[in-house]
């Protein structure tokens, strides 16, 4: 018997399900820039750290989805965030290449084994049967929310440090001030860890009763349903559009020619995209076919994506790459929202959501492993302009291919 739980635990979910991730993958997104030259480094070896951390998330989505069907996801997902906050102590200390590699391992198990299915299935247990949409949506589009808080606070903390413009400042001071930064979101992330630890108390109905638990027998039910083959291209199709909104602050900086503060400023702006499109479309989706706008948005994200992969767009047509980024950050949103939401509309096994996590991520996060060093191959062999094109272009094709994925579930499900 399912027990509702109280409102204030999506408000949990939702903050420590971005802050997990500020450290790993949302300061890179905002300061990639001001990343690569502090850290000395290019677009290909930071790809790489987060290729390591793909493949150890990968081993990690598979087991974390069992032990999620195991254990109170609270403590599970505050212990996580205390650990990937150890990580940025270390992150601040400016290490080598060779150290980056191994940070990004460790968080690979830290944001991922204890914490990623534990999160998706105490989400879509607050959704209960009949607002897996809102449910979601909330998740993805608060969490936006909080990571453009992010960006906005770690914009805050660079003008505490800056005087004049920052790429005038020396590499000392500029260190310096992007150190505070980080020891800012890592006492940020740890405090997060202690409420979430002793606050996300959920009922009983969270994990699963003893004579229900999960087996290495659930598995061949699970793989023996389209549905799951299907959300694993989904998921994958889906990430990989959202891997690429990673350089929309370095597409500003090498297309339109802005500064990197200027440039960072674009990347923490589309993430209040995601709080608005986040919410309206889950209550869009609890209405009709959650499925049905999970194709609009890989619809869109095509379109958007082929109008930046054309070459058409210049420092003159600032109009046309606002719209354009606005255009693609929609339609990627709007599948992040989504492709956890059609597990109730697929008829996945409540008490094996976990597990269904896992195995649907073990394929559909495999963009952490190929995704960073495939953009910066593409942008360091073609510098400029070309290698965007590329890389927009790669874009647009998942669109495609997650879009027939989509109409393909339907499908089923129709049927």
């Amino acid at each position: 018997m399912q027990t509702k739980q109280p409102f204030y635990h999506i408000l949990l979910l939702i903050l420590a399900g971005e802050a997990v991730f500020i450290l790993p993958f949302v300061l890179q997104r905002i300061f990639r820039p001001t990343f690569l030259d502090l850290y000395e480094i290019t677009n290909l070896e930071l790809g790489l750290c987060f290729s390591v951390y793909g493949i150890v998330a990968v081993v990690a989505y598979f087991f974390g989805g069992i032990i999620a069907d195991q254990f109170n996801p609270g403590r599970l997902m505050g212990i996580a965030l205390l650990m990937t906050a150890a990580g940025g102590l270390y992150l601040a200390t400016y290490p080598s290449v060779h150290g980056l590699r191994w940070l990004y391992g460790y968080w690979g198990m830290t944001t991922i084994f204890l914490f990623w299915a534990a999160m998706i299935k105490a989400t879509r247990m607050w959704g209960g049967s009949d607002r897996q949409g809102k449910a979601f949506g909330f998740l993805d589009g608060g969490r936006g929310l909080v990571a453009a808080g992010f960006g906005s606070l770690g914009l805050f903390v660079l003008s505490l440090f800056v005087i004049g413009e920052f790429e005038s400042m020396s590499v000392v001071d500029r260190k310096e001030a992007f150190q505070y930064l980080v020891w800012t979101f890592s006492g940020v992330v740890a405090l997060t860890g202690i409420i979430i630890f002793f606050f996300l108390i959920t009922k009983g109905n969270i994990t699963v009763q003893k004579h229900e638990k999960v087996s290495f027998r659930d598995f061949p039910k699970l793989l023996k349903m389209k549905v799951i083959w299907l959300l694993m291209v989904i998921i994958l199709t889906g990430y990989c559009g959202y891997k690429i909104t990673d350089i929309f602050s370095l597409y500003a900086k090498d297309v339109m020619l802005y500064n990197e503060v200027k440039a960072a400023g674009v990347g923490t702006l589309l993430l209040y995209v995601r709080p608005v499109l986040g919410i309206t479309i889950g209550f869009l989706a609890d209405r009709t076919a959650t499925s049905l706008w999970l194709a609009i948005g890989f619809a869109i994200m095509s379109m958007g994506a082929l109008v930046l992969a054309s070459g058409v767009i210049g420092p003159s047509l600032v109009l046309v790459f606002g719209v354009s980024i606005f255009t693609t950050s929609v339609g990627v949103y709007a599948i992040r929202s989504l492709y956890f939401a059609i597990m109730e509309e697929g008829s996945v096994p409540l008490a094996l959501t976990g597990t269904a996590v896992g195995l649907a991520s073990l394929v559909g996060y495999t963009p952490d492993i190929f995704m960073g060093p495939l953009i910066g191959v593409l942008l360091d062999n073609n510098p400029g302009e070309l290698g965007h094109q590329y890389v927009f272009s790669f874009m647009a094709l998942m669109g495609v291919v997650g879009f027939v994925a989509t109409m393909l579930f339907r499908r089923i499900n129709a049927g």
